[in-house]
Protein backbone atom coordinates (compact mmCIF):
# COMPACT_ATOMS: atom_id res chain seq x y z
CA UNK A 1 0.00 0.00 0.00
CA UNK A 2 1.55 3.60 -0.69
CA UNK A 3 2.34 5.88 2.08
CA UNK A 4 1.54 9.15 2.35
CA UNK A 5 4.34 12.02 2.08
CA UNK A 6 5.37 15.54 1.95
CA UNK A 7 6.66 15.84 -1.34
CA UNK A 8 4.05 17.90 -2.90
CA UNK A 9 3.99 20.25 0.37
CA UNK A 10 7.68 20.61 -0.04
CA UNK A 11 7.74 21.58 -3.25
CA UNK A 12 4.46 23.92 -2.87
CA UNK A 13 5.89 25.20 0.21
CA UNK A 14 9.58 25.94 -1.68
CA UNK A 15 11.48 25.70 1.95
CA UNK A 16 9.20 28.38 3.67
CA UNK A 17 8.63 26.29 7.02
CA UNK A 18 5.67 28.53 7.99
CA UNK A 19 3.77 28.26 5.22
CA UNK A 20 4.26 24.46 5.30
CA UNK A 21 3.61 24.51 8.81
CA UNK A 22 0.42 26.28 8.08
CA UNK A 23 -0.72 23.83 5.26
CA UNK A 24 -0.23 21.16 7.28
CA UNK A 25 -2.34 22.36 10.20
CA UNK A 26 -5.02 22.96 8.24
CA UNK A 27 -5.18 19.65 6.94
CA UNK A 28 -4.76 18.52 10.90
CA UNK A 29 -7.83 20.35 12.03
CA UNK A 30 -9.83 19.53 8.50
CA UNK A 31 -9.78 16.37 8.31
CA UNK A 32 -11.53 15.11 11.34
CA UNK A 33 -14.34 16.68 10.74
CA UNK A 34 -14.80 15.77 7.54
CA UNK A 35 -14.46 12.30 8.54
CA UNK A 36 -16.85 12.26 10.55
CA UNK A 37 -19.36 13.96 8.60
CA UNK A 38 -18.43 10.78 5.55
CA UNK A 39 -19.14 8.91 8.16
CA UNK A 40 -22.73 10.00 9.42
CA UNK A 41 -23.58 10.22 5.57
CA UNK A 42 -22.64 6.48 4.91
CA UNK A 43 -23.88 5.28 8.22
CA UNK A 44 -27.44 6.88 6.97
CA UNK A 45 -27.00 5.70 3.63
CA UNK A 46 -27.13 9.23 2.30
CA UNK A 47 -24.89 8.48 -0.57
CA UNK A 48 -25.03 11.38 -2.64
CA UNK A 49 -23.82 13.62 -0.07
CA UNK A 50 -21.21 11.04 0.98
CA UNK A 51 -20.03 11.59 -2.56
CA UNK A 52 -19.37 15.19 -1.86
CA UNK A 53 -17.67 14.39 1.49
CA UNK A 54 -15.37 12.30 -0.32
CA UNK A 55 -14.77 14.74 -3.09
CA UNK A 56 -13.64 17.52 -0.66
CA UNK A 57 -11.10 14.49 1.15
CA UNK A 58 -10.00 13.82 -2.41
CA UNK A 59 -8.12 16.97 -2.12
CA UNK A 60 -6.15 15.74 1.32
CA UNK A 61 -5.32 12.68 -0.37
CA UNK A 62 -3.94 14.36 -3.29
CA UNK A 63 -2.33 16.71 -1.21
CA UNK A 64 -0.33 14.01 0.84
CA UNK A 65 0.94 12.27 -2.19
CA UNK A 66 -1.80 9.03 -2.09
CA UNK A 67 -1.77 9.25 -6.37
CA UNK A 68 -3.36 5.62 -6.36
CA UNK A 69 -5.49 6.09 -3.34
CA UNK A 70 -6.75 9.61 -5.65
CA UNK A 71 -7.84 7.10 -8.51
CA UNK A 72 -9.87 4.66 -5.71
CA UNK A 73 -11.55 7.78 -4.10
CA UNK A 74 -12.41 9.04 -7.41
CA UNK A 75 -14.19 5.66 -8.40
CA UNK A 76 -15.61 5.56 -4.93
CA UNK A 77 -17.27 9.05 -5.20
CA UNK A 78 -18.57 7.84 -8.96
CA UNK A 79 -20.19 4.81 -7.22
CA UNK A 80 -21.57 6.47 -4.51
CA UNK A 81 -23.56 9.18 -6.44
CA UNK A 82 -24.94 5.99 -8.49
CA UNK A 83 -26.27 4.72 -4.49
CA UNK A 84 -23.06 2.28 -4.94
CA UNK A 85 -20.90 1.73 -2.23
CA UNK A 86 -18.77 -1.24 -2.45
CA UNK A 87 -15.77 0.78 -2.18
CA UNK A 88 -16.21 1.53 1.25
CA UNK A 89 -13.63 -0.67 3.55
CA UNK A 90 -10.89 0.24 1.08
CA UNK A 91 -11.55 3.93 1.54
CA UNK A 92 -11.80 3.89 4.71
CA UNK A 93 -8.44 2.24 4.91
CA UNK A 94 -6.89 5.68 3.20
CA UNK A 95 -8.38 7.16 5.55
CA UNK A 96 -7.49 5.57 8.19
CA UNK A 97 -3.85 5.93 7.12
CA UNK A 98 -3.64 9.60 6.34
CA UNK A 99 -4.98 10.17 10.22
CA UNK A 100 -2.04 7.72 11.56
CA UNK A 101 0.31 9.74 8.79
CA UNK A 102 -0.97 12.87 10.59
CA UNK A 103 -0.26 12.08 14.26
CA UNK A 104 3.28 11.63 13.43
CA UNK A 105 3.39 15.13 11.90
Amino acid sequence: MEQPNMKYINALSNGDLGFKNKIINIIKLELPDEILLYNKNIADKNYKKAAENVHKLKHKISILGLEKSCVLATEFENNLKDGNPQLEHRFNTILQTLAEYLKTL
